[in-house]
């Protein structure tokens, strides 16, 4: 588990579990939400709305979506009701900092960067990233090959900066539907993203026109973020988490959208 805050003590853990399953009299509030400093019982989450299939409006209108259901079910383990602020990708982190809503559900991966300034919950999803090109494209056959090519990439995701390590220049663009109509059009040699928002986009779209042409090494790990004066949230997310993988919630809801787990 990656984080950048001192581990609680097992006692003071599990006192602040053991505050969140007190219940107020009828009428009240359940006193959950002012332990962890949230403004009343509701859980505020921030995603974006059109990551499929992470977060995304189903035929009916919906907000549906891996991500969002995660979130449903760890504000329900903590006795708390879950409400979506749709936010876009490239300002979800100043809204988070302003105080617009208390936490992010969006495939948010952990990186040194990010541990500097924000606090991450025990990963809920584990994947790899890949490297997307036009089908019929045989020069780009690993990052190294972007050194020179043009990608398209949301500016401040994690997959921008391997793309910019890798030497790629970068047409800046609001997400993976984005970036794939670029590649598709030919107005891009490739872009990178999750493998699990590529597996979805195979499934479910004509995926004839790319491929995959590499696979990073090592696997990228999402997770709840809040910033530092939430520590207590995160922490009892991270128990709520605990929860679901015992019961087996999140492996259902992988299974669900994935096919497989991909909580661990």
């Amino acid at each position: 588990m990656s984080r950048n805050r001192a581990l609680l003590t097992a006692t003071a853990a599990s006192a602040a579990l053991l505050a969140l399953t007190g219940c107020g009299s009828s009428g009240e509030s359940s006193g959950a939400g002012d332990e962890l400093g949230l403004s009343g019982d509701t859980l505020v989450v921030a995603t974006e709305g059109t990551y499929r299939p992470f977060s995304y409006h189903d035929e009916t209108g919906e907000l549906v979506g891996y991500d969002v259901e995660v979130a449903q079910a760890v504000a329900e383990n903590l006795g708390l009701e879950v409400e979506f602020q749709e936010t876009q990708w490239d300002a979800i982190f100043t809204g988070l900092d302003a105080g617009r809503f208390d936490t992010i559900a969006n495939q948010v991966t952990i990186t040194p960067e990010r541990e500097e300034k924000y606090v991450f919950s025990t990963p809920y999803t584990v994947s790899t990233g890949v490297l997307v090109v036009a089908a019929d494209n045989d020069d780009i056959t690993s990052f190294a090959d972007l050194d020179g090519k043009t990608t398209a990439q949301s500016l401040t995701s994690n997959w921008n900066d391997l793309a910019k390590e890798s030497g790629a220049k970068v047409e800046a663009v609001e997400g993976w539907a984005q970036a794939v109509a670029l590649l598709e059009q030919g107005r891009v040699d490739a872009t990178i993203n999750d493998s699990l928002t590529y597996l979805d986009y195979a499934n479910t779209e004509d995926a004839s026109g790319i491929k995959v042409a590499a696979e990073t090494d090592e696997e990228s790990q999402s997770a709840f973020v809040v910033t530092p004066e939430r520590e207590a949230l995160a922490t009892a997310i991270d128990g709520a988490l605990d929860e679901l993988q015992a019961d087996g919630t999140l492996a259902d809801l992988g299974d669900k959208y994935f096919g497989e787990d991909v909580s661990q």
